[in-house]
C-alpha cells in the first residue's frame, strides 16, 4: 500500500472515531501526542506510548485507568484503520487485563504487608480473557484462589479473612467507575458455588469442588483457563491438578447428555431478534459468536481427553486443530474461523461508541452511526453483511449433536416447556421456563450433577402440575426454588419423592397451602426428613419427655451446641405439628397444646444451659433462683405457630445479696444479665435459625422497668401499683421454669393478688374503656382475624377476665378451663365453650394456612375448613359468624353494652 493510501486510512479512522464515537473522541482529545503518532501511521510507537501512559503515577488504580484509556483508543484506531487484525486487538486487551490483575494483586497485598511478593494469591483467567480473546469493552471473569499457607498477611489476620479483604479491594480497584473511568468490570460468579462461596476460594476447596461436584459448563469454562496473575506458578500447578477433570479420556452418558442440553439452551434461552436488524445480539443470537465458540468447545470436550492436540484455548486455533484431526471439515473450520473474526469486529464497533458492554444492534440513527464508524456505507450494508455471516454459522451449528432432538427423553425443553407452563396457567410462561432451565445450569447447588438433574427431571412434570393448582402458583414455585436452593444435595430427595408419592404430595401441599411452613422449609430443607417416619404424625410427649429429647447428644457439649440442640428438636417438632395441622390429623386445640409443651421444654433447657454457663464466671447467689413466668398463650398452654413468648423474669431471695463467682455481681444485676442471656438463647438466630420472639413488656413498669425483678418486688407491684389490664394479663400467668417450691410460692402470690376484692363498677368501666381503645388502635387485619374481630377471641377473653377478677372465680390460666368452670357456675352460657373452640381453631389454623387473614381460595380454603373440623369453607364461615354472635350476646348480657359486629 502506498504511503498516501496508508495516510488516508489513518485519517479516515480518526475522523470516523471523532464523528461517531463520543468515547474515542474524548480519549483522543486527552492524548494529542498519541493521536499525532496514529495520524502518522506510527501505531507500534503509539501502542508502546499507551502502555506507558500511567507509568509515572504512584496510585495503582489511577495508573491502570490512564493506561487502559490510552491503549483502548490506540487499539480502536488501529482496528478502524485496518492496521491491527482483530486477533491482535483481542490479545492486547487480554494482556492488559493480565497486567491490571497482577498489579492490583500486588498493590492490595503490599498495602497490608509492605514489600511482600504476591505469593499464594492466584488469578485464573477464564472465558475470553483466558483465551486471549477479550472484546473491546469486556468484563473479566477471573477465579481468585489462595493458599492459606503462603498467602502474605498480618500476623493477627486469619488467611480466609485476609484473602476476602484482598479480593474485595482488587474488585474495587479495577471496577470502580471514577472520574478517570474504570479498568475492567470484574465478575467473580464463575467461582465454585458462587451463590454461597466467598470471593476468594482456598485452593484445597476448589480442588475438592472440581473433583467431585462441578458441572459440565464448568468443564467447558476451563478449556480456556490459564494462570494469568498473582502467583502464576501456583496457578499453573492448580490447573495441572484439575486437568483430569477438564480432559476426560471418556465421557459418561450423563455428560454427553448435558452437553446436548447446554447446546440447545443457547437457542431456547435467547429471546432477542432472531434475524440481524435492530435488537439482534451478535453474541447470543442465532448464528452469532457464542454458537461458534460452543461449537469448538463441545468438540474439544468430547475428543480432547484422547487427543491432547485439541487442548487449545483460542477459538480459531481450536477450529484449526479440529480440522487437522479430521473431526470437522477444513471448509467448516475456515468458514467458522473467518466468521468469528468478522463477528468480533462488528461486536467491537458496537462497543467502541460509548465504551459499553453491549452486543445488540441499536435502532434508527444509532445503528447507522455504528455502521459508519465501522466503515460501512449505511446501516443496511452492516445488516446485510451480518445476515450473510450468521446464516452460514447457524446452518453449521444446527448439525451439532442433533440440536433439534434434545429433550426427546421427555424432559420439557425450549418451546415445549413454555407451552406446558402456559397450558398449566402460569403467568409469563416464557420467563418462568428460562428460570426453570437455569436451575440445572449451575445456579442450584443441589442440581450440579447429571444424576441429580436426571432424578429431578423425573419429578418435574408432576411437580409443575401440582404447583399450578396452588392458590398462587408463582409464589408456590418461588417457595420450591427457595427450598431447592438451600438443599445441600438432592439426588436422594428426588428419588425418594418419586418413590413415595404420599411424601411428594405432602411437600407440594406445604409449598402451596402453608406459607410459614414453606418458608421454614426453605431455611432448613432437612426438616423434610422429619416427615419420613410415621411418628411424624404423633403429638409431642409431655414436657419432661421433650426436655430429655432436647438434651445435648454429646456428653459435655458446650453452650452453643446445647442451644443448637434445642433449635434442632424444636424446629423439627414445630414443623411436624404444622404438617399435622395442615393435614387435619389432629384437633388444632391439641396442636396448640403441643406447641406450648414444646416451648415450655425449650425454655427449661435454655435456662438450664444459660445458668450453667453464667455460673462459670459469676457463680451463684445463695438461696436464690430464677423463675420464669409465662403469660398470654404461653401461660394458657395454647400457642400458635406465630405466637411470641410472653414472659416475666422473677428471682427469689433478697435483692441485696451478691454472687460468689470470680466476677461477683449484685443479685439484681446478676439476674438481669442472666435473663438477657436466656432471652438471647431463645431469640438470637444461629445456623439452625431462631426459636421464638420474646416479649417481656408485661413485666412491672413495662419496657421502662428492669428485665428481672425480685419476687417481693413483683408481688408488691401487682398488689399496689398494677393497672387493671395488668391484672387481666395476670389471670393467664403460669410459672413454667423454676423449682417446684419457687413456682408454688409465685403461683400462690399471684392467686392472692387476683382474688383480692374489687369494685365491680370500676372494673367494668376499665374493661370497656380498654377494649374500646384497643378496637380503635388495633382493628381486625382481615376477614379471618378470629382474634381481633369484634365478637372474636379478644372480646371473649375480656369477658372471662372480667368475671375472674370481679368474683375471684375460675382463676386458672387455661382459658378453656376457665370458661368451663365459669359455665359450671352459671356465670357464662354453656354454649360459650363451643364458641371458644371454633374461634381458637380458626386462630391456630389461620396463622398457618391463611397468615394474611384474607379469604383463601380453592384448595387453601378447603384445607383451612378441614383443619377447623368443618365440612367446607362455607360451613367454617357460618360457624365463625355464629360464634361471634354468641360472644356479642354474652357481652351485652354481662356488660349491658352492645357489640357492633361488622
Amino acid at each position: 500500500m502506498s504511503e498516501a493510501n496508508d495516510q488516508a486510512r489513518w485519517t479516515s479512522a480518526i475522523d470516523r472515531a471523532r464523528g461517531h464515537s463520543p468515547f474515542l473522541g474524548n480519549a483522543l482529545g486527552r492524548m494529542p501526542d498519541i493521536e499525532a503518532m496514529l495520524a502518522a501511521g506510527q501505531y507500534e510507537d503509539a501502542i508502546a506510548a499507551a502502555k506507558a501512559a500511567g507509568s509515572d503515577i504512584e496510585d495503582t488504580g489511577l495508573s491502570l485507568r490512564r493506561e487502559r484509556l490510552a491503549l483502548s483508543a490506540v487499539l480502536a484506531l488501529g482496528d478502524l484503520a485496518g492496521a491491527l487484525p482483530v486477533g491482535r486487538v483481542m490479545a492486547e486487551l487480554s494482556s492488559l487485563a493480565d497486567r491490571a490483575l497482577d498489579r492490583a494483586i500486588g498493590a492490595v497485598i503490599r498495602k497490608r504487608v509492605p514489600d511482600a511478593e504476591p505469593a499464594g494469591l492466584i488469578a485464573l483467567a477464564l472465558g475470553k480473557h483466558g483465551a486471549g480473546e477479550l472484546n473491546y469493552s469486556s468484563d473479566i471473569d477471573p477465579i481468585l484462589l489462595y493458599d492459606p499457607d503462603t498467602l502474605p498477611r498480618r500476623e493477627r489476620d486469619e488467611p480466609g479473612e485476609a484473602a476476602q479483604r484482598y479480593a474485595r479491594e482488587i474488585v474495587q480497584m479495577l471496577s470502580s467507575n471514577t472520574a478517570e473511568g474504570y479498568v475492567f468490570r470484574v465478575d467473580l460468579r464463575l467461582r465454585p458455588a458462587s451463590e454461597v462461596s466467598p470471593l476468594a476460594i482456598p485452593v484445597g476447596a476448589a480442588l475438592s469442588h472440581y473433583e467431585s461436584s462441578a458441572l459440565t459448563w464448568e468443564r467447558a469454562a476451563f478449556i480456556r483457563a490459564r494462570s494469568a496473575a498473582g502467583d502464576i506458578a501456583a496457578g499453573e500447578q492448580f490447573l495441572e491438578s484439575i486437568r483430569p477433570f477438564v480432559w476426560r479420556r471418556s465421557l459418561d452418558f450423563g455428560a454427553i447428555e448435558e452437553i446436548g442440553r447446554l447446546t440447545a439452551r443457547i437457542r431456547t434461552a435467547h429471546k432477542g431478534a432472531s434475524q440481524p436488524g435492530p435488537g439482534f445480539n451478535v453474541k447470543q443470537g442465532r448464528g452469532g459468536i457464542r454458537e461458534i465458540e460452543f461449537f469448538a468447545q463441545t468438540h474439544q470436550l468430547i475428543h480432547g481427553g484422547r487427543n491432547p492436540s485439541l487442548r487449545l484455548r483460542g477459538t480459531r486455533p481450536a477450529l484449526d486443530a479440529l480440522a487437522a484431526a479430521e473431526i470437522i471439515s477444513a471448509d467448516d473450520a475456515a468458514m467458522l474461523g473467518e466468521s468469528y473474526d468478522r463477528l468480533r469486529v462488528i461486536e467491537h464497533r458496537l462497543q467502541m461508541v460509548h465504551d459499553r458492554q453491549t452486543h445488540s444492534l441499536p435502532e434508527g440513527e444509532a445503528l447507522d452511526n455504528v455502521a459508519r464508524l465501522g466503515g460501512y456505507q449505511d446501516a443496511s450494508a452492516l445488516v446485510d453483511d451480518l445476515a450473510a455471516l450468521t446464516v452460514r454459522v447457524a446452518a453449521r451449528y444446527d448439525r451439532l449433536i442433533d440440536v433439534e432432538d434434545i429433550g426427546s427423553d421427555g424432559t420439557p425443553d425450549g418451546d415445549t416447556l413454555v407451552d406446558n407452563l402456559e397450558q398449566l396457567g402460569f403467568a409469563d410462561p416464557a420467563a418462568l421456563a428460562t428460570r426453570i432451565r437455569s436451575w440445572s445450569e449451575g445456579h442450584i447447588r443441589a442440581l450440579r450433577s447429571p444424576a441429580a438433574i436426571s432424578a429431578f427431571d423425573a419429578i418435574l412434570p408432576a411437580l409443575l402440575e401440582a404447583l399450578s393448582e396452588a392458590p398462587d402458583p408463582d409464589h408456590a414455585l418461588l417457595r420450591w426454588e427457595n427450598f431447592l436452593t438451600k438443599a445441600p444435595s438432592a439426588i436422594n430427595l428426588f428419588r425418594l419423592l418419586e418413590a413415595r408419592p404420599g411424601l411428594f404430595e405432602q411437600l407440594v401441599r406445604i409449598l402451596t397451602l402453608a406459607g410459614p411452613l414453606a418458608d421454614e422449609l426453605g431455611r432448613r430443607p432437612d426438616l423434610l426428613d422429619s416427615l419420613i417416619d410415621r411418628s411424624a404424625f404423633d403429638l409431642p410427649g409431655d414436657v419432661v419427655e421433650l426436655i430429655q429429647q432436647m438434651a445435648p447428644i454429646e456428653a459435655g457439649a458446650d453452650y452453643e451446641r446445647a442451644l443448637d440442640r434445642i433449635r434442632i428438636v424444636t424446629g423439627e417438632k414445630r414443623f411436624a405439628l404444622g404438617t399435622q395441622l395442615m393435614e387435619g390429623a389432629h384437633d388444632p386445640l391439641d396442636i396448640a397444646a403441643g406447641l406450648s409443651r414444646l416451648a415450655e421444654a425449650g425454655l427449661n433447657v435454655a435456662v438450664t444451659a444459660a445458668v450453667q454457663e453464667f455460673e462459670k464466671t459469676h457463680g451463684t447467689v445463695s438461696g436464690s433462683e430464677l423463675v420464669v413466668l409465662g403469660l398470654g398463650r404461653l401461660g394458657g398452654g395454647a400457642l400458635t405457630h406465630a405466637s411470641d413468648l410472653d414472659m416475666v423474669y422473677v428471682f427469689t431471695g433478697s435483692h441485696e445479696q451478691e454472687s460468689d463467682g470470680a466476677r461477683p455481681l449484685g443479685a439484681t444485676l446478676y439476674y438481669n444479665r442472666l435473663a438477657q442471656r436466656v432471652s438471647a438463647a431463645l431469640s438470637v438466630p444461629t445456623a439452625h435459625g431462631a426459636l421464638y420472639e420474646i416479649d417481656t413488656r408485661l413485666r412491672p413498669q413495662g419496657a421502662q422497668g428492669p428485665l428481672a425483678v425480685s419476687l417481693d418486688s413483683f408481688v408488691r407491684y401487682q398488689a399496689q401499683d398494677a393497672w387493671t389490664w395488668e391484672h387481666m394479663a395476670l389471670t393467664r400467668a403460669r410459672p413454667i421454669v423454676g423449682s417446684d417450691q419457687a413456682r408454688s410460692v409465685l403461683a400462690g402470690a399471684i392467686a392472692d393478688v387476683l382474688s383480692a376484692p374489687r369494685d365491680a363498677d370500676v372494673l367494668r368501666s376499665d374493661v370497656l374503656k380498654m377494649r374500646a381503645e384497643m378496637a380503635q388502635h388495633k382493628p381486625a387485619k382481615g376477614v379471618l382475624d378470629a382474634k381481633l374481630v369484634r365478637g372474636g377471641l379478644v372480646d371473649l377473653e375480656f369477658l372471662v377476665h372480667f368475671l375472674q377478677l370481679r368474683d375471684g372465680a375460675a382463676l386458672v390460666p387455661d382459658l378453656r378451663a376457665a370458661i368451663s368452670e365459669l359455665a359450671r357456675m352459671d356465670m357464662l352460657p354453656s354454649d360459650m365453650m363451643g364458641a371458644h373452640d371454633h374461634l381458637t381453631r380458626l386462630l391456630i389454623a389461620g396463622r398457618l394456612l391463611a397468615p394474611d387473614l384474607a379469604e383463601p381460595a380453592g384448595a387453601a380454603a378447603t384445607a383451612l375448613a378441614k383443619a377447623c373440623q368443618c365440612r367446607n369453607y362455607a360451613d367454617l364461615m357460618e360457624q365463625f359468624d355464629s360464634a361471634r354472635r354468641q360472644v356479642a350476646d354474652c357481652w351485652h348480657n354481662i356488660f349491658e353494652h352492645r357489640l357492633e359486629l361488622n
